[in-house]
């Protein structure tokens, strides 16, 4: 459980703090339950908009432990699936495993705050590459979570994504 205290070499408590009290507050496992529509983009480092995609999540808890089913479809037609297993460890805390990411996803919640950070492979243009991945989420009025993603290879962020939730 102390790993979950360190994301990217940095506390993640001290990371949060600025959040700690704000509102509307985050609750991961309140979220994720149910249907959620969500639309997003990547950005390449330049800035520019590399890819657009819409997803479809479904999330079910039963007690601590929480699946979440995401259906991404990219504007250029490619279909992707992710299925993340999701556990609460503590009160803030929470781990998530996905067949697509390496190890685990280590996380915590404070405020109306959510960071996540975990390494996976992305393919670009038949390439893989092994990348870390900062994500930050934000609870917002009326159902909705912003996400905003920081996509780092040798700690230079190469790549952002931003993504709007919406509870449905």
């Amino acid at each position: 459980m102390g790993a979950l205290l360190m994301l990217n070499g940095c506390s993640s408590k001290n990371a949060l703090a600025p959040y700690e009290g704000q509102q509307p507050a985050m609750n991961i496992a309140s979220f994720f339950d149910g249907p959620i529509k969500a639309w997003g983009l990547v950005q390449n480092r330049k800035g520019v908009v590399v890819t657009r995609f819409d997803v479809d999540m479904v999330g079910r808890w039963d007690g601590d432990t929480g699946v979440l089913e995401e259906e991404f479809r990219y504007y250029d037609g490619t279909v992707q699936n992710r299925v993340w297993t999701l556990t609460k460890s503590g009160e803030s805390e929470i781990i998530g495993t996905a067949g697509d990411i390496i190890g685990q996803a280590l996380g915590e919640q404070r405020g109306n705050a959510f960071r996540f950070a975990y390494t996976m492979d992305i393919p670009v243009d038949g390439t893989t590459y092994r990348v870390k991945l900062d994500d930050w989420m934000w609870m917002m009025n009326d159902g909705v979570l912003i996400n905003r993603s920081y996509i780092k290879k040798f700690g230079f962020t190469v790549a952002e994504l931003t993504v709007f939730m919406q509870k449905q």
